[in-house]
C-alpha cells in the first residue's frame, strides 16, 4: 500500500473506533454492537481499511499485545478478596465445565452445520468458549444485577479468555504441525503455557512494584511504565508460548490490585482512554477483514450455531456450574443468559483462519466469518434481552437511588437521616472517629476501607452505589476526589462549591457544577445548620417545579429562607441542585430542603 493509503487507513480506523463508541453512549447501548457493523462496512465500501495490508505479519503479534493490555486492565478489576466461598466454587465450574462442554458442543454442530472439517470445527469450538470483560460488563452495567452475580461474571470473563487463548494457541499449533492431539502432549503444552504465563506475571508484577513504589513515579509515568512492562512481559511470554502473554497478563493486573502500599492513581483502572480507544480499534479493525463474500453461505448456519450455544450449550454449563451452590434461581438464570463472545475470540479467529487456510484444513476459512456472525449474534440477543430477562427473574438491583455521603458534619448526618427517611439506602463515610461513631449511633450504614478509595470508586462500585456526594469541609479533598471519580459508567458524582472564590491548591481550578445553590459551600451550610436551620422534607410545590418530566431552572429559592437541595421523584431517584440548575419534580416528588434559621 501507500503512504496515502496508510495515512487513510490509519486515520479512517481510528475515527470509526471514537466515533462509534461516542454514538453507543449517546444511544446507551454496548460500544460492541455498533462497532463490529461499522468496522464490516468500512472495510467492504472502502480499500483503505485493511489491517492486514496496512500492517502485513505484523497485524497478529500487535492484535495479540493489545488483547493482553485489556485483559491486564480487566485484571485490575478483580479484587481476589471478595471471590470467596460459593463465588470461587463458581468461577472454578464456570471455567473448567464451560471451557470443556461449550468447546465439544460447539465443535458438534458446527462441523454438520458449516460444512467444515472436523479439524476446523475443533478450532473453531476453541475460539468460542471465550467471553470477555469487554463485552460483559458493559452489558452488566445496563442490567444492574447484584453485586456477588456480577463478580462472578465478571471474574469468569477476565479468566476464560486467558484459558482461551492457550487452548486456541494449542489446537492451532497442533493442526498446523499434522500431528493429532494426544491427550499426554496436550497436558503437556498446556502446563507449559500455564508455567510461562505464571512465571512471566509473577516477574512483571515484582518489577512493576519495585519500579511503581522505590521511584516515586508521577501519574503519567507510572502509567507508561505499567503499559511498556505489560507489553514486554507479554511479548517474551508469547515468544515462549502462543498466547501464555494473556496469561501473564491476567496475574499482573490482579497482584498489582491487590498489591498494599501503591499510590492511588496506580491503584485505579488505569490509562482507560487507551483502553477504549485500542478495543474500538480492534474490533472495527479485525471485522473489517470479514468480506461480504466470506459471509454469503455461512451467515444462517452460524446463527444457527448461535442459536445452540444460547439456548443449549450456556443454561447447561450455568446448571451444572451452580449446581449445590447458594445462588438464587433467579441468579442460577440469568447466569445462564449471559455469555457474549468478545474480542479474544475475534482476534484468535483473525489469526488463526487465514494460517490453518493456507495449510489446507477444509472450512478453515469459514471460521473468521462463522466467528464475526457468532459475536454480533450473542451481542444483540444478550443485549436486547438481558434487562428485560433479568427483570423478570428478580435480579436486578432497584432503581432507587443509593447515594454515598462523604463527610461528618452534623448537617451531613442529618442530610442523610433525611434521604433514608424518603426510602433512599443511604451509605455514609466519614475520615474522623467521633464522625464514625455518631455515622453508626444513627443508625446509618458506614462504608468500609479507606476514604479515598471508597471515594474515587472502589468502594462506591462494589457496594452498588448511584451518586457520591463529596460534602467534606476540605475543598481541596472535594475537587481532587471528584476528578479521579468521573468516568464512563461509573457512578454520578458531586461536590461542594469552594467555601471562598479562589482558596484552595486545587478546588478552584477544577470544573464541573458544584451542589446546590450560589453560596452554599460547606462553611455556609455548617453555619445555617448551627444557627439552626434543619434539613426538611416537603411535598414538591409551586416553588421546587411542578412538570411532569425532569428539567431544568433557574436556581432559586424554594420558599423564603428555603433553599433547595435535592428532589426525590416518585420512583426514589435523587436529583441534586447543581449551581446554575435545579430538577423539577412530578407527581409524587418530594423536596430536601435547607430551612430557615431560627429567629433571634
Amino acid at each position: 500500500m501507500t503512504s496515502d493509503q496508510v495515512f487513510a487507513g490509519v486515520g479512517l480506523i481510528l475515527v470509526l473506533a471514537v466515533g462509534a463508541q461516542v454514538l453507543a453512549a449517546r444511544l446507551r447501548l454496548p460500544g460492541i454492537i455498533l462497532l463490529l457493523p461499522v468496522g464490516f462496512v468500512a472495510g467492504a465500501l472502502t480499500d483503505d481499511v485493511h489491517p492486514d495490508k496496512l500492517l502485513g505479519s505484523a497485524f497478529s503479534p500487535l492484535v495479540s499485545l493489545a488483547v493482553a493490555v485489556i485483559l491486564y486492565d480487566a485484571g485490575l478489576e478483580l479484587d481476589v478478596r471478595r471471590l470467596t466461598g460459593g463465588a470461587r466454587r463458581t468461577v472454578v465450574r464456570l471455567i473448567w465445565i464451560g471451557t470443556l462442554l461449550t468447546w465439544l458442543i460447539a465443535a458438534v454442530v458446527a462441523a454438520p452445520l458449516l460444512h467444515i472439517s472436523a479439524q476446523a470445527a475443533v478450532m473453531l469450538g476453541v475460539i468460542l468458549i471465550v467471553s470477555g470483560p469487554t463485552v460483559v460488563g458493559p452489558l452488566l452495567n445496563f442490567v444492574r444485577p447484584g453485586e456477588g452475580l456480577r463478580r462472578i461474571l465478571i471474574w469468569e470473563g477476565s479468566l476464560i479468555d486467558g484459558v482461551g487463548g492457550v487452548l486456541g494457541a494449542l489446537v492451532f499449533a497442533a493442526l498446523e504441525s499434522g500431528h493429532r492431539l494426544s491427550p499426554g502432549r496436550a497436558v503437556l503444552h498446556i502446563l507449559g503455557s500455564a508455567g510461562v504465563g505464571i512465571a512471566g506475571g509473577v516477574l512483571g508484577t515484582a518489577v512493576l512494584w519495585l519500579l511503581l513504589r522505590r521511584l516515586g513515579l508521577g501519574e503519567i509515568l507510572a502509567t507508561t511504565t505499567q503499559l511498556a512492562v505489560v507489553v514486554g512481559v507479554a511479548a517474551g511470554c508469547n515468544l515462549l508460548r502462543d498466547d501464555a502473554g494473556l496469561i501473564a497478563a491476567i496475574i499482573m493486573g490482579v497482584a498489582m490490585a491487590a498489591l498494599p502500599g501503591l499510590d492511588l492513581p496506580v491503584r485505579r483502572p488505569f490509562f482507560e482512554t487507551l483502553v477504549s480507544l485500542t478495543i474500538g480499534v480492534l474490533f472495527v479493525s479485525i471485522s473489517a477483514t470479514v468480506t461480504p463474500a466470506s459471509l454469503r453461505h455461512v451467515v444462517l448456519p452460524a446463527l444457527g450455531l448461535t442459536a445452540v450455544l444460547v439456548l443449549v450449550a450456556r443454561p447447561l454449563v450455568a446448571a451444572l456450574s451452580t449446581f449445590g451452590g447458594d445462588l438464587e434461581r433467579g441468579e442460577r438464570g440469568l447466569l445462564g443468559w449471559m455469555a457474549p463472545r468478545g474480542i479474544v475470540a475475534a482476534s484468535t479467529a483473525s489469526t488463526f483462519s487465514a494460517s490453518l487456510a493456507e495449510k489446507g484444513i477444509g472450512g478453515a476459512q469459514r471460521i473468521l466469518p462463522a466467528t464475526f456472525v457468532v459475536i454480533v449474534a450473542t451481542v444483540l440477543v444478550y443485549g436486547l434481552t438481558a434487562v428485560p430477562v433479568a427483570r423478570r427473574l428478580g435480579v436486578t438491583r432497584s432503581t432507587r437511588s443509593r447515594p454515598l455521603l462523604v463527610g461528618g458534619e452534623p448537617w451531613v448526618l442529618e442530610l442523610g437521616l433525611a434521604l433514608r427517611g424518603l426510602g433512599l439506602d443511604v451509605l455514609m463515610w466519614a475520615g474522623e472517629p467521633g464522625q464514625r461513631t455518631r455515622i453508626t449511633e444513627a443508625g446509618l450504614e458506614l462504608a468500609p476501607g479507606q476514604l479515598l478509595a471508597t471515594a474515587t470508586g472502589e468502594g462506591a462500585e462494589l457496594e452498588g452505589v448511584t451518586c457520591v456526594l463529596l460534602l467534606t469541609d476540605e475543598d481541596d479533598f472535594n475537587a481532587l476526589a471528584a476528578a479521579l471519580l468521573r468516568k464512563q459508567d461509573g457512578p454520578e458524582v458531586y461536590r461542594l462549591a469552594e467555601r471562598e472564590e479562589g482558596r484552595g491548591v486545587v478546588a478552584p481550578f477544577m470544573s464541573g457544577a458544584a451542589l446546590f445553590g450560589p453560596g452554599l459551600s460547606s462553611g455556609e451550610l455548617a453555619r445555617r445548620h448551627g444557627a439552626g436551620a434543619a434539613i426538611e422534607v416537603r411535598p414538591v410545590g409551586a416553588g421546587a417545579g411542578t412538570g411532569a418530566g425532569a428539567g431544568v431552572r433557574p436556581v432559586g429559592p424554594l420558599v423564603a429562607g428555603c433553599e433547595l437541595l435535592f428532589v426525590v421523584d416518585a420512583a426514589g431517584r435523587l436529583w441534586p441542585v447543581t449551581s446554575g440548575a435545579v430538577p423539577e419534580g412530578g407527581p409524587g416528588s418530594r423536596a430536601v430542603v435547607l430551612g430557615p434559621v431560627a429567629a433571634g
